[in-house]
């Protein structure tokens, strides 16, 4: 679980309002339950997440933008059927090795 501890996660929608906003709320829910405090948590458009991804150690997004963040190493990408989903968030998650 400490794991995510202190990092720095973004979730990325279309445009960065509400589809995001509700995939920040589903992560929230999934910290609160692992007893995770994240360093930061914040939402934006993929554009503009395209550029920041570098800067956060995950980033979740819809499955299909996932061609947008083609290249981009050093974080962990993590893409989602159901962006609202704090089930389907949890168990990628854990498929990536950030939770136990």
């Amino acid at each position: 679980m400490a794991k995510l501890d202190g990092k720095r996660i973004l979730a990325c929608c279309a445009n960065g309002a509400g589809s995001s906003l509700m995939m920040e709320n589903a992560i929230k829910k999934v910290m609160t339950r692992n007893g995770i405090k994240l360093a930061e948590l914040r939402h934006c458009a993929v554009s503009e997440g395209k550029s920041a991804a570098r800067n956060y150690d995950v980033v979740l997004f819809a499955r299909p933008f996932a061609k947008t963040f083609d290249g981009i190493q050093g974080t962990t990408l993590i893409p989602l059927k159901n962006v609202m989903s704090d089930k389907e968030i949890e168990a990628a998650l854990k498929e990536a090795g950030l939770l136990d």
